[in-house]
C-alpha cells in the first residue's frame, strides 16, 4: 500500500455519512476521500451505501453512481471506461490502479477510495498532474530524425517493431510513479518511472536518430539514478508494464556508451 499526502496544514476529519437507499438488500458501503480548496475546510472520509443490485461490477460504476443518484458534488476524472484514456487513475483500496478496470469483487470489505498519493489535489480525487506531464514533454516523446522525410513512411522492421512492446502500451495514468518512493522524495528532479519507460521507448526506435542527445540529457544524477528497483512500478502499473526494466535497460545503455 502507498501513502497518502494531505493539502498542506491539513489532517483527515471523517466526513458525512449518507443514508442508505431505501430498499436496497444487497449494500455496499464506499468510503471516499473528499477535499475542496474553496471550503477552507480539512479533508474528509464521507461514507456511501450503493445498492449492488443497480450498479455495474466497477470501481468506476459506483463513483458514477454515487455522482448521478447521491451526491452531485463528488469530483473525478473519467473516459473511456475501457482502460485506454487513464483518466480515472486513483488509490483503490490502497492500490493505484484505473478505477473502470478494477472490480468490486476484488475488494474484500469495504472500499475505500483516495486520489493518487504524493501528489497535489486538485478537489477530491483528481491530482494535479501539471508537472507529471511536464517531466513526460522532457524526454521529447516523439520520433526525432535528421534524415529526409520519406515520400511515404518510416519503415520499421518486424522485429525492430517488438522491441516497442511493453512500453508503447502506457496510458500516462501516473499510477507507477505516484507508487515511486523516490518520486516522493526526488519528484521535483527525478523524472519518475513513467516518463523513463516513455524514454527508453524512443530510445531504441530504429526510426529515431537522436538517442545520443536522449542518452546525453538522462546522464544526470537525479533524472536517472534515483530508481532503486524496487519494482513498485511494475507490480502496480494497471496495463502489466514494467517501467523498472526499462529504466535498467537505459542504465545499462549509459554504461556500454562509455566502454
Amino acid at each position: 500500500m502507498v501513502q497518502l499526502t494531505l493539502p498542506k496544514n491539513s489532517r483527515m476529519t471523517t466526513g458525512k455519512t449518507w443514508p442508505k437507499p431505501e430498499g436496497a438488500t444487497n449494500l455496499r458501503k464506499v468510503q471516499i476521500y473528499r477535499w475542496n480548496p474553496d471550503d477552507g475546510k480539512n479533508p474528509s472520509l464521507d461514507t456511501y451505501f450503493v445498492d449492488l443490485d443497480s450498479c455495474g461490477p466497477m470501481v468506476l460504476d459506483v463513483l458514477i453512481k454515487i455522482k448521478s443518484e447521491i451526491d452531485p458534488t463528488l469530483t473525478f476524472r473519467r473516459s473511456c471506461r475501457e482502460g485506454i484514456c487513464g483518466s480515472c487513475a486513483m488509490n483503490i483500496d490502497g492500490i493505484n490502479t484505473l478505477a473502470c478496470i478494477y472490480g468490486m469483487d476484488e475488494i474484500k470489505g469495504d472500499i475505500k477510495i483516495y486520489p493518487l498519493p504524493h501528489m497535489p489535489v486538485v478537489k477530491d480525487l483528481i491530482p494535479d498532474l501539471t508537472h507529471f506531464y511536464a517531466q513526460h514533454a522532457s524526454v521529447m516523446p516523439w520520433l526525432e530524425t535528421k534524415t529526409n522525410r520519406p515520400a511515404k513512411e518510416w519503415k520499421q522492421s518486424v522485429d525492430d517493431r517488438k522491441k516497442l512492446d511493453g512500453l508503447y502500451e502506457c496510458v500516462m495514468c501516473a499510477c507507477c510513479s505516484t507508487s515511486c518512493p523516490s518520486y516522493w522524495w526526488n519528484g521535483d528532479r527525478y523524472l519518475g518511472p513513467a516518463a523513463l519507460l516513455h524514454a527508453y521507448r524512443w530510445i531504441i526506435d530504429s526510426r529515431d536518430e537522436a538517442t545520443g542527445e536522449r542518452l546525453d540529457d538522462l546522464e544526470d544524477p537525479f533524472k536517472l539514478y534515483r530508481c532503486h528497483t524496487i519494482m513498485n512500478c511494475a507490480k502496480t502499473c494497471p496495463k502489466g508494464l514494467n517501467p523498472a526494466a526499462a529504466i535498467a535497460h537505459v542504465k545499462k545503455m549509459m554504461i556500454e556508451r562509455t566502454v
